[in-house]
């Protein structure tokens, strides 16, 4: 966290109080360095520095409440989802606002707020492979079944 001291262009004659919006009334202000590269003036001084969100997993059929901090990755977010679901980040595919986000997009450069909802589908590809493997491994000789008649 980066600390910048502002000057003040007129004194205030009034000893009530001052509306610094919650920051220390000494004039700092509070800047922080955003994931993208961009330094910033943090939104509120009084505020938590790690946010957490509650962001509603739907699977189609049943949901998951997860809660996450605001400058998580979709990646990350898929760990704790894998937690829940039982499902391999890999299989997964995560979707907000109609669009399919990668592991490196950050929630809050995205505009995952409090409460929303991201889709959770598994990966097709992966899916017809379980397919094939489970196919595939219900196949049942009939050799044994010729022994018992015979017997």
């Amino acid at each position: 966290m980066i600390k910048l001291r502002s000057r003040k262009l007129f004194k205030r004659s009034s000893k009530l109080g001052s509306s610094t919006g919650g920051c220390s009334g000494n004039g700092d202000v509070q800047w922080e360095l955003r994931p993208g590269g961009m330094l910033v003036q943090k939104r509120g001084c009084g505020e938590e520095a790690d946010e957490v969100v509650t962001v509603r997993i739907s699977t189609g059929w049943n949901w998951h409440d997860v809660s996450i901090g605001a400058t998580a990755s979709f990646g990350e977010l898929k760990t704790v989802v894998a937690m829940v679901t039982g499902m391999e980040p890999r299989e997964q595919r995560l979707l907000f606002r109609g669009k399919e986000r990668e592991d490196g997009d950050h929630l809050h450069m995205v505009g995952v707020r409090d409460k929303d909802k991201v889709l959770l589908l598994e990966d097709p590809a992966i899916k017809e492979r379980k397919m094939r493997d489970m196919a595939g491994s219900h196949v049942v000789s009939s050799r044994p079944c010729r022994t018992i008649i015979e017997v």
